[in-house]
């Protein structure tokens, strides 16, 4: 057993701070990673305290490796070669990437929205496993390795996860009784059903989206009373059609047809979801040939 202080030492680390390496830029570098760039900074510092030396030097224009920067690129590089012969040998072999998929889909959009995804992934790949839960729990699951990938709405903390976020986006829409005056009128405003009450989620279930719309509610002046939002869309809108309270929707649920409720369209354009994939940061490459079949299908990205 190795006595080196670095024997756990996460390679990927090293696999980051070489993709820096070649970009001298760490926009450029969080780009070709699929992630943000934060934690990628935070990742190098990292680095840099486990080894004891400074790797960059930081500057205006972007990054120039140290001498100790280039020697450790050096050194790392044999072992980055071996890493992507070994992954190359077992993706041959048991074809993962192509065999069988474990992927997300968000609850938060309405679930024909995935239908023809679904459709041109069950030509992809032999065994399928689709699992529906709300975003932040398929992230969790994600960290958990429980699934491979996952596609979810955004605003999300995703942190430490490659994020792609895709070309389609949703309005919300407000979901009202049917019996009240406003579900008379072809669209609303926020300030204009502030006196009614909102069946809304707390904050620790998904903290950047709550933050997200909160912000948008303050511009506009609606502080409406909130009602704790049922989980379960059915249990909600039964609530709704008996008069309790109103809600926020994705446009892709005004396809349902639920007796006692109306949905109507918001003039708040901000107000919005956006679809998006997540990933391990690992995972990316593997699964390159699944950003491919999503961007092919005009119903996710456009």
């Amino acid at each position: 057993m190795t006595t080196s202080p670095l024997h756990s030492l996460d390679i990927r680390l090293l696999r980051y701070f070489a993709v820096v390496a070649e970009e001298n830029n760490m926009r450029r570098a969080a780009d070709r990673l699929y992630m943000s760039q934060p934690p990628l900074s935070r990742h190098i510092r990292q680095l840099e305290e486990r080894l004891g030396v400074v790797l960059f030097v930081r500057h205006t224009k972007g990054l120039t490796l140290t001498d100790e920067g280039l020697r450790v690129l050096e050194i790392i590089r044999p072992l980055l070669a071996q890493q992507d012969r070994t992954y190359a040998a077992l993706s041959g072999l048991v074809q993962t990437a192509t065999s069988s998929l474990r992927l997300g889909l968000t609850t938060a959009f309405e679930p024909d929205f995935f239908t023809s995804l679904e459709v041109l992934l069950a030509t992809r790949v032999e065994t399928l496993n689709i699992v529906r839960h709300g975003s932040p729990e398929l992230v969790r699951q994600l960290r958990r390795g429980k699934i491979d990938a996952a596609l979810v709405a955004l605003p999300l903390e995703t942190s430490e996860l490659s994020t792609i976020p895709l070309a389609r986006e949703e309005p919300l829409i407000a979901a009202l009784p049917a019996q009240w005056p406003e579900s008379a009128q072809a669209s609303l405003t926020l300030p204009a059903i502030a006196h009614r009450p909102l069946f809304w989620f707390k904050r620790e279930r998904n903290p950047a989206f709550f933050d997200f719309t909160r912000a948008i509610f303050r511009r506009a002046g609606y502080a409406p009373t909130c009602i704790e939002e049922p989980l379960e869309h059915d249990v909600l809108l039964a609530r709704i059609a008996r008069g309790e309270g109103l809600s926020l929707f994705p446009a892709s649920f005004a396809a349902i047809q639920r007796q006692g409720v109306v949905f109507r369209p918001l003039e708040e354009a901000a107000l919005c979801l956006q679809c998006g994939l997540v990933m391990l940061p690992e995972n990316a490459a593997r699964l390159g040939w699944l950003i491919d079949v999503i961007q092919a299908d005009s119903r996710v990205t456009n």
